[in-house]
């Protein structure tokens, strides 16, 4: 069998390794980017894509890569905690199923994972499909043309697949009233006052949070509310008027961001489509699953569903049922999350004094006792998917042939 990946993002390399380790069909990944990004922030991990990093064998190197976090701090304008969560309490009540990682080194250990025999293109993506019966024709934006027998949209929130095959991205991406942007810089005395915390502004209508990296690197992470979700045409310039009027160390973390295109920028948005699959085409990750910023989990959610694809298409042997049988199992799981996220939206991003108060309020009783069960509710989500439920853990705890790759670089 031959699968062509549009998306070389978490979903994409996810689904790229299954496929080839486990059934051996041949893989080629397509990314339209030109080389892998670097932009992108720091992620919670946990949950079904834990799972699923397990079982692929891939877990050492995410925690050599990850991070130690003390706790999410709340700070006023003079750098004053108003407000923690100590990140033991929430790792106590995943079960200590909990890594902190930048989205970029999770993708990097995915990447380096990969056997050799899979085939990754940078620079190039889909300019058109024709899905057949039997297989789908698939033209690529360098003018060069490849028949698979499975295609798949692993693309994103603004899949050029999903647009390709199933119609123009406004049908189904669902705007909810934020912009994200995410930037690194290199300051010694930012990175010396953050320490291993996760500083967050406490602010209504807009927050930036700051962690320290390795190197001196500082990671900056912003989102705000807007009416338009268009993107504004210089980001950095739209940054520092949003953010500019915010205290602590927002105005020197301002001051050195970099250029544009070093800036991740993004509407806050969640897919929803009637289908996930057309014939013999299929999307994954969020371009058919985004549950957006605010319900969290979005990269282990793209990773666990691109195992519970995988986990289909190994056990039904014809293609289109098996794609059925991936979105009959893990929609629920998406729709859960995005139904989180729209009722939690107001306490990630208060919209009132009122609101911040009580977000103080709420994060202050995690400290009494018999509140672990509450952290936990509140941040992972009630009912919390594992990946043994959907039958796919069990039969494969067995290790994965190597790939004889080495154990990726700290970055």
């Amino acid at each position: 069998m031959r699968v062509v990946i549009c998306g070389a993002g978490i979903a994409g390399l996810a689904l790229a390794g299954r496929l080839h380790n486990m059934l051996g069909w041949e893989v080629l990944v397509l990314e339209k980017a030109p080389q892998p990004r670097t932009e992108g922030y720091m992620i919670d991990f946990f949950g079904p894509g834990y799972d699923a990093a397990e079982v692929m064998g891939v877990l050492p190197w995410l925690e050599e890569l990850s991070y130690p976090v003390s706790e999410a701090a709340f700070l006023d304008g003079e750098g004053r905690c108003r407000a923690r969560l100590p990140y033991g309490r929430f790792a106590r009540s995943v079960r200590g199923r909990l890594l902190s990682i930048m989205r970029p080194d999770l993708e990097l250990a995915l990447r380096e994972r990969l056997s050799l025999a899979v085939r990754l293109r940078f620079g190039v993506g889909p300019a058109s499909v024709d899905a057949r019966p039997d297989g789908v024709h698939v033209t690529l934006t360098d003018g060069s043309r490849i028949d698979a027998d499975l295609l798949v949209g692993a693309d994103g929130l603004h899949s050029t697949v999903r647009t390709l095959v199933f119609g123009e991205e406004h049908r189904y991406v669902r705007y909810l009233g934020y912009h994200t942007a995410a930037f690194t810089f290199r300051d010694p005395q930012v990175h010396a006052q953050i320490g291993d915390r996760f500083c967050l502004t406490d602010t209504v209508g807009r927050q930036m949070g700051l962690y320290a990296l390795r190197d001196d690197e500082v990671a900056a992470f912003t989102v705000h509310r807007a009416a338009d979700p268009s993107r504004p045409g210089d980001v950095r310039d739209a940054l520092r008027r949003e953010y500019g009027s915010l205290g602590w160390l927002v105005p020197r973390a301002l001051a050195q961001c970099p250029p544009p295109s070093r800036i991740y920028y993004d509407q806050v948005a969640q897919a929803d489509l009637p289908s996930w699959s057309h014939g013999r085409v299929v999307l994954v990750g969020d371009a058919c699953q985004a549950v957006s910023l605010l319900a969290g989990q979005g990269a282990s959610l793209a990773m666990g569903g691109a195992y519970v694809l995988a986990d289909q298409l190994s056990r039904v042997s014809r293609i289109e049922d098996a794609l059925h049988a991936y979105e009959r199992l893990w929609r629920p799981v998406i729709k859960n999350r995005q139904r989180v996220a729209r009722r939690a939206a107001h306490w990630f991003v208060p919209e009132s004094l009122r609101q911040a108060r009580v977000r103080r309020a709420a994060l202050r009783l995690t400290g009494l006792p018999g509140s672990r069960r509450l952290v936990g509710g509140a941040l992972a989500g009630r009912r919390q998917p594992s990946l043994g439920q959907f039958a796919v853990v069990p039969a494969w705890v067995s290790a994965e042939p190597g790939s004889g790759v080495a154990s990726p670089r700290r970055s």
